[in-house]
């Protein structure tokens, strides 16, 4: 594993989420969590496995005519902590979701933080749970199918 840039390695499982999501494309985003969580700000987790992933997200998550969301999510000041066996991380990172459609002028409309554990798992790093801890919340009114309040801290 010489010459092995885990860090890169790491951001380029985050940004994999990123495309995901904002390709509407949720099987994609389940799978970056076969092995692992979707868990909400106080760390519980809220769907656990590839299935129940996607299914989280189809069911919160609103698509437009092309499929997606509508939305770039820009993942940004990621800090990655390799334990010392190299084979299990931390991750933290914060996120913008930018939004615009037909009724909503392209705009921020939620601000946050991800904390992720990760794990090299068959030689590729893996999602093992995501806390995801909005921190600003904006007009959520055209992403979200569910009560934007179940964020509030």
């Amino acid at each position: 594993m010489s010459g092995r840039d885990h860090h890169r390695e790491i951001e380029a499982l985050l940004h994999r989420y990123a495309e995901a999501i904002d390709a509407g494309d949720f099987e994609a985003v389940g799978g970056l969590f076969a092995n692992g969580a979707v868990c909400a700000p106080d760390g519980a987790a809220i769907a656990e496995g590839a299935g129940a992933v996607t299914r989280l997200y189809e069911s919160t998550t609103r698509r437009y005519e092309d499929g997606t969301p509508r939305t770039r999510h820009i993942v940004t000041n990621v800090v990655v902590e390799l334990d010392a066996d190299r084979r299990t991380a931390v991750a933290r990172s914060r996120f913008t979701v930018h939004q615009a459609t037909d009724s909503l002028v392209l705009q921020a409309i939620i601000v946050g933080d991800y904390e992720d554990a990760l794990e090299l798992l068959d030689d590729r790093w893996v999602f093992r749970r995501r806390v995801m801890r909005p921190v600003l919340l904006g007009d959520l009114s055209q992403h979200l199918l569910i009560d934007p309040g179940v964020w509030k801290r």
